[in-house]
């Protein structure tokens, strides 16, 4: 699966890039035939504590899953947002399995 990271509007650390990585991984342990995934990073200018926004668009087979989530570290709503990418996928999984 290829990972595509943009971050708008400022330069994404490396740290940040690499920990996105590693969690989208863990994502093929549960679903092996997404094709890519694309990851945006932003941050809203105003004057709430929750103002970075990570949104993950992942293209699988039929359709795509998108996931938004704002919380106020990017690390903490990427972590958050690759949970519930697992969480569709397994019952995308299930889906497929059962007839």
């Amino acid at each position: 699966m290829t990972v595509n990271i943009q971050s708008v509007n400022f330069k994404a650390d490396g740290k940040l890039i690499t920990f996105i990585k590693e969690r989208l991984a863990k994502t093929t342990q549960f679903y092996d035939r997404a094709i890519s995934t694309a990851v945006f990073l932003k941050v809203d200018n105003n004057h709430n504590r929750k103002n970075k926004i990570v949104e993950m668009r992942m293209s699988v087979p039929g359709t795509d899953i998108v996931v938004t989530k704002e919380r106020k570290s990017f690390e903490e709503a990427a972590d958050i947002a690759v949970d519930v990418l697992i969480r569709q996928l397994k019952k995308r999984k299930e889906k497929i399995v059962k007839p």
